[in-house]
């Protein structure tokens, strides 16, 4: 057993996929094998630093629960989780590097890219139970599922800037629209720290996949990733610009609940619809409204300002989520400047949504 020091920073490492979970297979290329030999690299290189303690969510081609691979790092309290993968795509020109941060994002290729990722969780044990209320073809689902999702952000966005910036200014690497995205990907949504999950290069295109599956590709790669960790270890934890430490811990905020056995979830269910049908906030108003979605989070949270980050308004439907609004107009123009101020106050990732009598509907269909 290995036992970390104290203020050593701390890098959790996950090799996506494994075992059965291939990844994406061009060429003969297998996408699994590619991120583990990437990520033993990079732990290799991190650590001859003796003031880093690495952390791997696998070693070996073992096959490891998405929530689970978080909480390796939740229960580590590390400084920052690093996923490390590969992209594919049909059209086999399409090459370079993208680094990804948690959030929503209105852009179909990312959504489509967290998809697929996404779309793991169906190859574990009871994911029905596991992942309630998740779908991967809803993007209201996808969401940080925690209502400070913007918690980490500037410095997942910052860790993200500089792994682009090796590869682009140390390898040549092409940075795709800009190199640093955001997307809902499950396996960065319950990691409490900031966290990245990097796509190293096309395996579906001949020569970046040839590339990725060589000792050399793969070499000069890891020597990037840790290059920019050093960097950014150097910036935000060795007394540049200081981290502002976190209330609690990530292993403190650590979900341990079992699945509730589904009779009894029907009970509290049934009983706490009940509860929501005394209350007048959650009568649906009449007609058709805009409102704007500023997060989704398996939790009900007190609508006041405080918890908004000083916004009024605040709304909160319940299904298999708390879904949380701002405002309430029928002028999609007001909606708008809405919008403007949610994002203005830091919810980058929030959006518009129309309900009519209450339900969802179409923003599309309304607004035509």
């Amino acid at each position: 057993m290995v036992f970390a020091q104290a203020n050593n920073f701390k890098v959790t490492l996950d090799a996506g996929h494994g075992d059965h979970d291939y990844g994406a297979v061009y060429n003969g290329h297998i996408e699994k094998n590619i991120n583990l030999a990437i990520t033993l690299k990079v732990g290799k290189i991190l650590e001859r630093n003796s003031t880093i303690d690495v952390i791997y969510t696998r070693k070996n081609d073992i096959f490891i629960d998405l929530i689970e691979r978080a909480n390796i790092a939740n229960r580590a309290d590390a400084n920052i989780f690093v996923s490390i993968h590969c992209n594919a795509n049909k059209n086999t020109a399409a090459d370079g590097t993208e680094t990804y941060v948690m959030g929503m994002s209105k852009n179909a290729s990312n959504l489509e890219a967290a998809k697929r990722e996404n779309s793991v969780v169906t190859l574990e044990k009871d994911y029905k139970q596991k992942y309630q209320g998740f779908d991967i073809n809803k993007p209201e689902t996808m969401l940080g599922m925690t209502i400070m999702q913007e918690e980490f952000i500037e410095n997942s966005i910052a860790l993200a800037g500089k792994i682009q910036d090796r590869f682009v200014q140390d390898l040549g690497k092409k940075s795709r629209g800009g190199g640093v995205k955001q997307a809902p990907y499950m396996v960065l949504h319950k990691a409490y720290m900031p966290r990245v999950l990097i796509e190293t290069g096309f395996i579906s295109n001949p020569v970046e996949g040839a590339k990725l599956d060589s000792e050399e590709g793969q070499q000069e790669i890891a020597e990037a990733i840790a290059q920019a960790i050093l960097s950014y270890k150097k910036d935000f934890f060795d007394g540049g610009d200081s981290i502002e430490a976190p209330i609690e811990k990530p292993s403190q905020r650590i979900d341990n609940k079992v699945p509730a056995d589904s009779n009894n979830q029907k009970k509290s269910d049934t009983v706490e619809k009940k509860n929501e049908e005394k209350s007048d906030e959650n009568k649906p108003e009449k007609g058709l409204v805009f409102k704007v979605q500023i997060s989704a989070s398996p939790k009900k949270v007190d609508l006041t300002p405080d918890n908004f980050k000083g916004l009024k308004n605040i709304s909160c439907n319940h299904d298999s989520l708390y879904i949380y609004m701002y405002g309430n107009t029928s002028n999609y123009d007001e909606a708008k400047k809405l919008l403007k101020e949610a994002v203005s106050k830091g919810y980058d990732s929030a959006f518009i949504i129309a309900l009519k009598d209450g339900k969802r509907v179409s923003l599309k269909d309304v607004i035509k």
